[in-house]
């Protein structure tokens, strides 16, 4: 479901903004009027959702606990840089998108812990020996 939401946010945010630029300006628009966005933004978001949809069913684990780690990093490295920074010098940040990867995060650590690593092994019980 993530990987469907964030491939959908970041086509929607090329709807507000597609500017690929970078330098000391970096252009960006806010969805909704609070999560800003540009065109880097917006492909981060789509690489994730697709990597999502690409491991639903034999890597979901893995990908919720990878993406948990990222984005709480992500969420961590925002909040030192403050309000309407940069990640990398070209990806904006906001409090808002700060607090919706903590979340993303939070819940994609919560999800690798609530998955067992393997699936229990069914135990075959032989069939009854006729008498």
């Amino acid at each position: 479901m993530i990987g469907w939401v964030l491939t959908i946010a970041g086509i929607v945010g090329f709807l507000y903004n597609a500017d690929f630029g970078t330098g000391r300006h970096v252009p960006s628009d806010e969805i909704f009027g609070i999560l800003s966005v540009n065109g880097w933004h917006n492909v981060v978001h789509i690489v994730t959702g697709a990597l999502g949809l690409l491991a639903l069913g034999y890597a979901a684990r893995a990908y919720a606990g990878g993406l948990g780690v990222v984005y709480v990093v992500i969420a961590i490295w925002g909040f030192i840089l403050g309000n309407h920074e940069n990640i990398l010098g070209f990806i904006p940040v906001n409090t808002e998108d700060n607090v919706l990867h903590i979340l993303l995060g939070v819940a994609g650590l919560g999800a690798y812990a609530a998955t067992p690593a393997a699936p229990a092994p069914t135990a075959a019980t032989p069939p009854a020996a006729a008498t």
